[in-house]
């Protein structure tokens, strides 16, 4: 969509200028005033607002803040809020107290605001004969929201974080048509995406260290989420955390995301009804829908629930390959005086048959081969991949006081994963290679637990910001494996497949039918933190630490012998900075460290029931951030310490230290109207340090470019409204393919080209979108990362309509 315009009369009665603080006087809500003259819209104030009529705390919390508002109480009828506390500027403030509501903040020009209807996308709004814009209150032009879910920090502002951190929307999801969130986190240009090892596993690079989707966080909790691919039909927003997290999140379940944590919220019931189909379509022949429902009701409309349904399929731009997802999904909400409850429940499945799986290389070759057409298949017509996961999880808040308040939270998963992989080595430049077969059944269950208190309070001018935090992570595997020996790896070539029946299983592991345990981990931690705030919150100060225990027990998959057991406890603290010198300025700073199990030993390699010691990493963090309050911008420079891992003469290795530095800067928002812009760079510096008799020191990295390069832009169409058009432009740098540096990968471009028309017919809102992505279906090896080829996206045309009724 694009950006709210709104054209209409006012229709409503507008009240004098002194209305809020009338009500303030009058509505006893028990809050200090703490208004002064001359207070600008983003200076932040401590804000301790009761539970009570919407109207009630939008007067209050003008007054506090020192803000003109006009509106008629009438329009919110008898709407409730859940109150505000904490250090707000006025535009978040706002932001937060009218989330859900369907209304919306209006600049009324100078200083002034008033409160309106949110009115549908392009659609210009005209008040005494005098046009002004809607204002995007809580997001930086509709595809970066102005906060984000931070742990056990729970949802902050982005300018009172000493982390540097993006979220996406679901308005950029539903106008970019990303169906995973691979698609929605390429808009980053600090993030690249592989694949896994041998499977079509997501894997997102981080800074230049690799987060896999079994680490994503679903509204803070772990280790609940589907493995490897997660759709976005269901999601409100995309959180990503840049640099290790142990601290705000606990370990991650497989020990992945020091280089930065993904947070996924779901979507929840708006007080207007939602009620729209799409119905989607890509030129190869992949045909799906997606509905979605959602509303509130009963009294004072605490209760609500949303519904998400998907089901996608077809042929892919791949030669060869299909594809079939589906999602149901669930999410019920109630929103009390005091008590705040929340359920999700979902079920994803991902079916892929003859999906292009990643290209091992011989070590012997002296470079890499040529990447194949971009639309090339090379999987043989046996091998697919099944994901099936039923998960769900459930979350209590109650306001213990007007400043404190207490959570838990808890869920759990089931996956069950089959898959006939046929991956292949590239043996000479022409192409050559020797095919293989892996049938590698895994089941896994996980349950996940999270509870805390948070609270703030003064001691004489300095203001403090309190969380203590609890969580843990129960997780079981079940694996068993067949697979062929060297001896029987036929012949095939990466340009002109040839394709062999199923070879027979020459290697087995554990019962095919009944997988056997091989891993069992427990990951449970406490922290605690304070945020002390000085001159007004203009600094902002974060100390804390987390005390976390991870134990591991690990089983061989074929002689269900135990090859390791572990338990260790380690500390890992947390400084950050925030000063704000400036009304629209913010310099910020941190270290923070990460802990995790050691990366999963792939199954492909010849030591695959090896199992690694806990890995440490720290980092050290700068930046800058601009907040123009419909656009921003930030620049941050890091350096990152981590245990270096990888793939070698196939046995996987934990060897060495790799020390990423890097420089970021990110552009976002609105600056002019109808101009939206989603750009960044990042320049990156790896090397590797204290490896074995220091075979690599100094070299880079495996898979880490020097370079990562986005432009984005998205523009209304003057003069025809409800139009737009997008243009996006992603560069990576050349990766080196392997520790010693003898094989490396090209830097590539891709372009991408979208445009979308939104209009009404007979009272409904209608949507089309239409977007190209690899406009010139250039052929490109993307990723060099785990010492193994991933092939770019070929040219690949969606187009959807959405009907909201």
């Amino acid at each position: 969509m694009t950006a709210p315009h709104l054209h209409r009369r006012a229709g409503y009665p507008f009240k004098v200028l002194g209305l809020s603080v009338a009500l303030a006087c009058t509505v006893g809500l028990g809050a200090t005033s703490q208004a002064a003259d001359g207070v600008g819209a983003s200076t932040a104030r401590d804000v301790n607002i009761a539970p009570g009529l919407l109207s009630h705390a939008l007067a209050q919390f003008a007054v506090v803040v020192g803000v003109p508002l006009s509106f008629d109480p009438a329009q919110l009828g008898d709407r409730q809020s859940p109150g505000l506390q904490g250090n707000y500027s006025a535009q978040s403030g706002f932001a937060h107290l009218l989330q859900g509501s369907g209304f919306e903040l209006i600049s009324t020009g100078g200083s002034g605001y008033t409160v309106a209807p949110r009115a549908p996308a392009s659609v210009a709004l005209e008040l005494d004969d005098t046009r002004v814009n809607a204002l995007h209150d809580d997001t930086y032009g509709g595809q970066v929201a102005t906060f984000a879910q931070v742990g056990m920090l729970g949802n902050q502002p982005l300018q009172d974080l000493p982390f540097n951190v993006t979220s996406y929307t679901a308005r950029i999801i539903a106008d970019q048509q990303a169906r995973t969130v691979g698609e929605v986190l390429l808009n980053d240009a600090s993030v690249r995406q592989s694949l896994g090892f041998g499977n079509f596993s997501q894997v997102f690079m981080i800074r230049g260290l690799p987060l896999v989707s079994d680490d994503i966080s679903y509204n803070g909790l772990y280790g609940i989420l589907p493995r490897q691919i997660v759709a976005t039909e269901a999601l409100e927003r995309v959180d990503l955390f840049k640099g290790p997290n142990a601290f705000v999140n606990g370990v991650t379940p497989t020990g992945s995301g020091i280089g930065g944590g993904v947070n996924l919220q779901p979507k929840r019931a708006e007080d207007l009804p939602t009620r729209s189909v799409t119905l989607d379509y890509s030129a190869d022949g992949q045909v799906g829908g997606h509905l979605d429902l959602g509303r509130r009701f009963g009294e004072d409309k605490r209760f609500g629930a949303r519904l998400n349904l998907m089901q996608r399929e077809g042929d892919t731009a791949v030669d060869a390959e299909d594809r079939r997802s589906s999602l149901i999904s669930l999410g019920v909400d109630y929103r009390g005086d005091r008590l705040r409850l929340s359920a999700d429940l979902g079920y994803q499945k991902q079916l892929i048959n003859q999906g292009r799986s990643v290209v091992y290389v011989d070590s012997s070759l002296s470079k890499v081969p040529k990447v194949p057409d971009a639309n090339a298949g090379y999987a043989q017509s046996w091998s697919y991949s099944q994901l099936e996961d039923t998960f769900g999880m459930a979350r209590a808040e109650y306001d213990l006081s007007d400043s404190w308040s207490a959570y838990v939270s808890g869920g759990a998963k089931h996956t069950r994963e089959n898959g006939v992989y046929s991956s292949l080595t590239v043996t000479d430049l022409n192409g050559a290679a020797k095919g293989g077969m892996l049938y590698p059944p895994h089941d896994e269950d996980n349950k996940s637990l999270m509870a805390g208190l948070n609270g703030h309070f003064d001691t004489g001018a300095v203001s403090h910001q309190v969380n203590v935090g609890l969580a843990g992570i129960w997780g079981q595997q079940r694996s068993a494996f067949e697979t062929i020996g060297a001896a029987s790896r036929y012949d095939t070539n990466l340009y002109h497949v040839t394709d062999r029946p199923r070879p027979a299983a020459t290697s087995f592991g554990s019962d095919i039918g009944d997988p056997r345990i091989v891993g069992k981990n427990t990951l449970r931690s406490v922290a605690v933190s304070d945020t002390l705030g000085w001159f007004d919150d203009r600094v902002l100060l974060t100390l804390g630490a987390r005390r976390q225990a991870i134990r591991v027990d690990g089983w061989a998959t074929a002689s269900g012998a135990r090859t390791s057991s572990y338990e260790e406890s380690i500390t890992t603290p947390v400084y950050g900075l925030v000063i704000k010198p400036w009304e629209h300025v913010s310099f910020y700073a941190n270290r923070i460290e990460g802990l995790a199990k050691a990366p999963a030993t792939p199954t492909t390699v010849i030591n695959r029931d090896e199992t690694f010691a806990p890995l440490r990493s720290k980092q050290i963090e700068a930046g800058v951030r601009l907040d123009m309050d419909t656009y921003g911008a930030s620049l941050a420079l890091y350096r990152i310490e981590q245990p270096a891992s990888y793939t070698q003469d196939a046995i996987f290795r934990v060897d060495g230290e790799q020390v990423n530095k890097g420089v970021e800067l990110n552009l976002y928002g609105e600056p002019w109207e109808g101009l939206r812009l989603l750009s960044g760079a990042t320049l990156m510096k790896s090397e590797i340090e204290g490896s074995a008799n220091g075979v690599n020191d100094g070299n880079r990295a495996v898979g880490v470019p020097r370079l990562q390069f986005n432009v984005g832009a998205d523009w209304d169409v003057p003069g025809i409204e409800g139009a737009a058009l997008s243009a996006r432009m992603l560069r990576t740098g050349g990766q080196y393919l392997n520790a010693a540096n003898t094989q490396s990968i090209p830097a590539w471009n891709r372009f991408d080209l979208g445009s979308r028309y939104a209009f009404r017919l007979d009272d409904k809102a209608i949507t089309l979108r239409a977007n190209l992505e690899n406009v010139a279906n250039e052929a490109y090896w993307a990723s060099a990362f785990g010492g193994y080829l991933t092939q770019g996206t070929p040219r690949t045309l969606k187009v959807s309509a959405t009907v909201d009724f």
